[in-house]
């Protein structure tokens, strides 16, 4: 059985990422209960992962902006999903360095550059 509480590469998806929100302060920024940040999850509309022992899933904080998810994310999230990655693999891809860009994946999103991200996570998909 498969310890899916702790990974080998937890530290580095942890300092990766840096800010996170539990799923109560996620809801707040997002203005939607709990429940709703659950089933968001679900769907591939947001991702979550356990940053540290102990800390619980939680989602990286880049992935809300002005009070609403960042444009391009859920389609993204689906894409990456659809091609067999998991939350945390997707997280870790969104947040490496990518000098093509340039920069992070999720930075390309935040800027409104999402199209090249979209292209990227559909080749590597598939």
């Amino acid at each position: 059985m498969t310890d899916t509480t702790h990974t080998p590469d937890q530290d580095d998806l942890q300092s990766l990422v840096g800010d996170w929100l539990d799923w109560a302060a996620c809801g707040e920024a997002l203005g939607i209960s709990v429940s709703r940040v659950r089933q968001l999850i679900k769907e591939h509309q947001l991702a979550a992962a356990v940053p540290a022992p102990g800390t619980g899933q939680q989602v990286p904080a880049a992935f809300v902006q002005d009070g609403v998810i960042v444009k391009g994310l859920p389609g993204l999230l689906t894409v990456l999903h659809d091609g067999g990655y998991d939350d945390r693999e997707s997280i870790q891809w969104l947040f490496s360095e990518d000098d093509t860009l340039p920069g992070r994946p999720i930075d390309a999103l935040r800027e409104n550059r999402g199209s090249e991200v979209k292209r990227r996570a559909q080749a590597m998909a598939f």
